[in-house]
């Protein structure tokens, strides 16, 4: 255990944020995500839902201030409807540290899923919200 670090981050995630650099991405995958599929440095992260990752990453963890839209999410597929509570969930967990954050942007599925192989990593949660998934840009430590 260390002062000042959630408990819910293991100490992989916590190497993993520690050698991400500026302008790397995280996805922070819900239950049903391919992470497997999509990317070689997979995390688990069973049982914990989002928010309350978010929670314990973004005291340690800048998003990066140089891009239009450090925070993704995946847009609904055709004929889906996006239960809204979702985003409003995160947004709540990400303002306590990111009170001035810019909107969050949606991407299509595919081109999410492309974001998510490219990613630095994938830490896949126990969330069970559809449209769950949630992507960080990593940005500079302030000094």
């Amino acid at each position: 255990m260390l002062k000042g670090i959630s408990p819910l981050i293991s100490p992989l995630l916590l190497e993993v944020l520690a050698r991400m650099g500026h302008g790397d991405e995280i996805v922070l995958a819900d239950a049903h995500f391919p992470g497997d599929t999509l990317n070689q440095r997979v995390i688990r992260a069973d049982g914990l839902k989002i928010s309350d990752l978010l929670e314990a990453i973004l005291p340690l963890f800048e998003l990066d201030s140089y891009v239009s839209n450090p925070v993704i999410m995946m847009e609904a597929v055709e004929g889906d409807q996006l239960d809204p509570k979702v985003e409003e969930t995160y947004l709540a967990s990400i303002h306590k540290t990111n009170p001035d954050i810019p909107p969050v942007q949606r991407i299509e599925r595919f081109m999410f899923y492309e974001r998510a192989r490219e990613a630095f990593a994938v830490v896949m949660t126990g969330e069970t919200a559809k449209y769950g998934n949630i992507l960080l840009k990593k940005g500079v430590t302030p000094l």
